[in-house]
């Protein structure tokens, strides 16, 4: 059973994708030179610290062995997180959500696999 992977895109940049055929990552993604993904348990604290309050934003997801090769590397807390060193091709998503904000200014998760 494959392990599924989330990334949170500007709907802009996700909508360029599907034209092109591939995503290549937010701005942020390009200067670090790889695309941030999370697992299931770190999305939402990952767009609580980096995102917060960021309207048009979606979800997607990807089979971890449906594309790749993926890199687990530690972040600045020592937990280990998959990043993506290539294009996203629009083939290999699984699933694209949209992330609406709570009252609260959080983001709003569907049910994640």
């Amino acid at each position: 059973m494959s392990r599924f992977l989330y990334h949170m895109a500007s709907r802009s940049d996700w909508d360029q994708a599907e034209t092109d055929g591939f995503y290549r990552g937010s701005a942020d993604d390009r200067r670090d030179g790889f695309m941030h993904f999370s697992t299931a348990e770190q999305v939402a604290e990952s767009a609580r610290r980096h995102r917060p309050g960021q309207a048009d934003l979606v979800l997607i997801v990807v089979a971890e062995d449906g594309t790749g090769p993926w890199r687990w590397e530690p972040a600045r807390s020592g937990d280990l997180f998959p990043h993506l060193y290539a294009d996203l091709p629009v083939k290999a998503v699984v699933g694209v959500h949209d992330l609406s904000l709570g009252d609260d200014g959080l983001h709003v998760f569907p049910p994640l696999m």
